[in-house]
């Protein structure tokens, strides 16, 4: 699986490249800037794309903006972007055109190895990895003036995080150490009360419960 991996600090990108490495991943570029990121993105057609959001020149969104200019110009392109703090307009934006193949982490997440890789590829495969504390703000912004979501139980919002991440009904049962039957009943429960349409399809599914969980009132 190629990768092209856009950070600005020398040693987080050398040791991103060495992990990635590490675990089967070949890296096709590791660049350091907007302008660079963009050529590699257009010439090197890459199976996934890390991008830190804030790289040289502006030091502002340059990442996240090449990276939404290569997903226009390649629709579907798998994207995991990495921010060093909470910022929902970032997800949202990723998450604008509904095709799912993204993924939103905080760069925290990289020291643990597994949790990175497993984004990673969860990304490439078209999934959505979306990062828990972005989950939790924006689950905390609605909660009061949400009534559907008060509705749920406390093990259902548990599942709804979880849900909403981007892990499949085996991953949620396996974290909460209950069964997938138990765990699909909870998942048809929260659809149910949050108006949403069923599905079996994890990216949709994500998809769905992010969309509602960060519509405007």
């Amino acid at each position: 699986m190629r990768v092209v991996l856009a950070e600005d600090l020398f040693l987080l990108r050398d040791g991103l490249v060495r992990l990635l490495e590490a675990h089967g991943f070949e890296i096709a570029a590791a660049v350091e800037s907007g302008p660079e990121l963009d050529r590699a993105l257009a010439e090197l057609n890459p199976d996934v794309a890390v991008v830190d959001v804030r790289l040289p020149p502006t030091h502002t969104d340059e990442g996240l903006q090449c990276a939404l200019r290569a997903r226009r110009e390649r629709p579907g392109l798998p994207v995991l972007v990495l921010s060093q703090h909470v910022e929902q307009l970032y997800a949202r934006e990723l998450l604008a055109d509904g095709s799912g193949a993204v993924g939103y982490l905080l760069k925290d997440r990289v020291f643990d190895a597994a949790q990175f890789v497993d984004a990673v590829r969860r990304v490439a495969a078209g999934g959505t990895a979306m990062d828990p504390q972005v989950i939790q703000q924006l689950l905390a912004r609605r909660s009061d003036r949400d009534r559907p979501l008060s509705r749920l139980t406390p093990r259902e919002l548990e599942v709804l995080e979880l849900m909403a991440q981007g892990r499949s009904n085996t991953a949620i049962a396996a974290q909460l150490v209950v069964t997938e039957r138990a765990i699909a009943k909870h998942t048809s429960n929260i659809f149910a009360k949050l108006g949403l349409e069923v599905s079996d399809d994890d990216n949709r599914r994500v998809l769905a419960v992010l969309a509602h969980l960060d519509r405007d009132r």
